[in-house]
């Protein structure tokens, strides 16, 4: 008689990377990326004229310097961390264990293959991704490209997707380690900075209709639409961190970076910086807990640009707080999320 025992696999999807320090590469990557109706919501007309014909051409070549600032011998630091976080779950797990990037490689159609082959009696597909929050560029097209690889290639086990994890307390703990030891030296203030969104992805994503960004109390409002609320997420994260750590609250605060034009959520991490020593705030500690793993935009745009901005506005000490990266704590997380807690289809 057939053996009707699930057969489960692994995927670890990230946000990705160009695959070299190229201007070229960098053309590719950022076309993909930002052609991504999820990223720049706009008309695929406009959006290719807008991408095209001006962001791309202009970026890639920074872009590229970007990427030689923080570029390994091993490659992209998101890449390289997210191999090693893949690495550490394996030590862990019997299932086996792929990673996928939304852009670039590896790529989602790789990761399911490469699963076929090492397990051809595979059945189920569990697909962790990398975002602790929900949102429309990130964790929403993460899920929905993945399900449309699966369906254009009829792949014959089931997928199922973990939740966003803002609040599991596994992830908490975690990011609560990574910060504890920073705060035994003398610090002035915490800032988590977390990556920027447009205001009106929060609006599209307000399964209310009604709720999201209509008041100045409507992230600690109770409602439906915190399940796909970005600012009302992060702002949990950060509230349940510090209280686990009992940092008071005017010793912390939230910040957004890396925005791309007007209307984005603020404040704006890098006009905080440039404020923050005139009100006395010498001595920052800061991390990017939107993202797990170091890459240009913790790497480059904090710990290098940040940093400068902070000191020569009048800043005596700057520390950076590593992602969580392969955190045993973390792998720990990510364990218990891949066994099943916190799934759905």
């Amino acid at each position: 008689m057939a053996s009707t025992k699930t057969k489960k696999g692994i995927i670890l999807i990230n946000l990705g990377s160009p695959d070299s320090t190229n201007v070229s590469d960098l053309r590719k990557y950022l076309d993909e990326f930002l052609m991504d109706e999820r990223v720049i919501d706009k008309p695929w007309l406009m959006r290719a004229l807008l991408v095209k014909g001006i962001i791309v051409p202009f970026r890639a070549p920074k872009s590229a310097e970007a990427y030689k600032q923080i570029w390994t011998e091993e490659g992209s630091p998101l890449i390289v961390f997210t191999k090693k976080l893949q690495h550490a779950l394996q030590a862990r797990v019997d299932e086996p264990v792929e990673i996928a990037m939304r852009y670039g490689n590896p790529t989602a159609e790789e990761a399911y293959a490469a699963l076929e082959k090492r397990s051809p009696e595979i059945n189920e597909v569990i697909i962790l991704p990398l975002y602790p929050h929900y949102a429309m560029s990130s964790y929403e097209t993460a899920v929905e490209h993945m399900k449309k690889v699966y369906k254009q290639k009829k792949y014959p086990f089931t997928i199922s997707f973990v939740s966003p994890f803002y609040k599991n307390d596994a992830y908490l703990n975690a990011l609560a380690a990574s910060i504890r030891p920073s705060l035994e030296k003398k610090y002035d203030h915490i800032l988590f900075s977390y990556h920027g969104v447009p205001a009106r992805h929060i609006r599209k994503s307000d399964v209310t209709g009604c709720h999201c960004l209509q008041s100045d109390t409507c992230c600690e409002t109770e409602s439906p639409a915190h399940a796909f609320c970005y600012r009302h997420q992060v702002r949990t994260t950060t509230r349940l961190v510090c209280e686990q750590l009992k940092i008071s609250p005017d010793k912390y605060s939230i910040s957004f970076q890396s925005r791309l034009g007007k209307g984005w959520l603020e404040p704006f991490t890098d006009i905080r910086l440039e404020e923050m020593p005139g009100e006395g705030i010498k001595n920052l500690l800061i991390l990017c807990p939107a993202f797990v793993s170091d890459c240009l935009e913790t790497l480059e745009e904090i710990a290098m640009r940040g940093k400068e901005i902070f000191m020569k506005a009048g800043g005596e000490s700057f520390k950076m707080i590593p992602c969580l990266n392969t955190n045993a704590l973390w792998v720990d997380a990510v364990e218990q999320m891949v066994n099943g807690e916190m799934t759905s289809d």
